[in-house]
């Protein structure tokens, strides 16, 4: 896997291609030493030979790679997305670019998802359903909560297990210093109806 992690500073085209040559380096360091020479070089390389170079590495010394760009909703509106569309073009078989984003990039969606090339998970398949808090609060972290508290924790959290994860860690806490499972259910009601995630 190579990962990187995106900042703003990123939606510059050289930034970008040399971050991004770093990042798939420190997974497949064999990959993209004539990518990284030309953007050293400086000068006017256009960025497509850079990627022109970076794929026909990844496609000749690379095993199976997961290229994985994280927060890209920080680019904005940058040119940086036109080239991520070259890349999607342009990818060898054995290679997957995975991108996290709090938005729609402005990339080809809708032609990926014809032509089935896209996979999307998003904030609804993240988030626990009643049932799937439940067997996290009482089986994982062994409260023993009442449907109804569940249920309270669930639609307070939005089920995001962060939230239901930090729950649960305070009512722990609060059973070991409690006395009885009545203390515990008062405290999650109370935390459940005073806390927003």
């Amino acid at each position: 896997v190579a990962w990187l992690a995106l900042d703003p500073g990123d939606a510059d085209p050289v930034v970008f291609l040399t971050h991004l040559v770093a990042a798939i380096r420190a997974a497949e360091p064999d990959v993209g030493i004539d990518a990284l020479a030309l953007l050293e070089a400086g000068g006017t390389t256009p960025a497509e030979s850079v990627l022109v170079s970076l794929v026909n590495d990844l496609d000749v010394l690379a095993g199976p790679t997961v290229v994985a760009l994280d927060d890209y909703h920080v680019l904005g509106h940058s040119v940086v997305h036109e080239l991520v569309t070259f890349l999607l073009d342009n990818l060898p078989p054995a290679v997957t670019l995975a991108i996290t984003t709090r938005a729609d990039p402005p990339l080809p969606l809708s032609r990926l998802r014809a032509r089935g090339e896209l996979s999307e998970v998003r904030a609804a398949d993240l988030r626990f359903t009643t049932s799937e808090a439940q067997a996290f609060l009482n089986e994982v972290m062994g409260l023993q909560l009442e449907p109804a508290l569940v249920a309270a924790l669930e639609t307070r959290t939005e089920g995001w297990a962060a939230g239901l994860q930090l729950a649960a860690l305070s009512a722990q806490t609060h059973a070991d210093t409690a006395e009885g499972s009545a203390d515990i259910d008062r405290f999650v009601a109370a935390f459940s109806g005073s806390h927003r995630f």
